[in-house]
């Protein structure tokens, strides 16, 4: 048994597992409740060593497990209308497919301009304020083919790269679709278990996957995961949160930029 974790662990000294576990705690509470978790654990993963290719698909081992426990609380919660969510989720899994196999064809240097770029532009429509919304379920005839093109082009970008991307289920479940941000939480994190998991395939399939480094961090991810599936911030917490994120952003932005 102790051979197995020394194993899982190899190439990972303590303050990298308590890095990863304390910093894919934070991410798991922030992806289910707003966006941008991936933002801290990406730049993490690059930091610890791992080529920018190797990061992006390690993390999605993270988001994989962080995505089912998140889903599987939901559900035993008494979430419902899941038969829309499935509906929601086909077009962006074939997004993901195609988005994870050009991950796998840019450049490290393309790649950590493109972060760059994602991690500004995500901070600041985290800032924007959330306007307030008439909101009503989702029913299947509201499901267009405009809703279910942005759904593919989500997936796309979720396939990715991944960071940021509860902004833009923001962007068209509460917006465009008007669902009420607990049901758009239960919907995000469901349709992003079901596309991670064929985009990690693909990430496994061109061997990218750090597992020793992907699945230390899902245990965080998975608690933090968990913990949000179950708290209802109040809006002072959420922005607490949001700034907090972005503050770490920043300086992430700033590492990566001068390196």
């Amino acid at each position: 048994m102790m051979s197995d974790v020394a194993g899982l662990t190899s190439g990972l000294d303590l303050i990298s597992v308590v890095a990863l576990i304390a910093l894919g705690g934070v991410a798991g509470f922030i992806n289910v409740l707003s966006a941008g978790g991936s933002m801290l654990t990406l730049p993490l993963l690059m930091f610890l060593g791992l080529p920018a290719a190797q990061a992006n698909a390690t993390n999605r081992v993270a988001i994989t497990l962080q995505s089912a426990t998140a889903t599987s609380t939901f559900l035993k919660a008494g979430a419902h209308n899941m038969g829309v969510a499935w509906r929601l989720a086909v077009p962006a899994v074939a997004g993901a497919m195609l988005g994870a196999w050009l991950a796998t064809r840019i450049s490290a240097e393309a790649f950590e301009s493109v972060l760059i770029v994602v991690m500004v532009v995500c901070s600041i429509m985290m800032l924007l304020p959330t306007p307030r919304i008439d909101t009503r379920e989702l029913t299947p005839e509201r499901i267009t083919p405009v809703v279910l093109l942005a759904m593919f082009g989500i997936g796309i970008y979720g396939g990715f790269i991944q960071v940021g991307v509860g902004v833009l289920f923001i962007v068209v479940l509460y917006r465009l679709l008007k669902i009420d941000l607990t049901q758009v939480n239960v919907f995000k994190v469901f349709i992003v278990l079901m596309y991670t998991l064929p985009a990690l395939a693909v990430f496994v399939f061109d061997g990218q996957v750090r597992w020793a480094y992907g699945l230390v961090l899902a245990v965080g991810n998975m608690s933090g995961a968990f913990l949000g599936a179950r708290v209802n911030m109040s809006p002072a917490g959420a922005r607490w949160v949001k700034w907090l994120t972005v503050a770490v952003i920043f300086i992430i932005v700033l590492k990566l930029a001068l390196t």
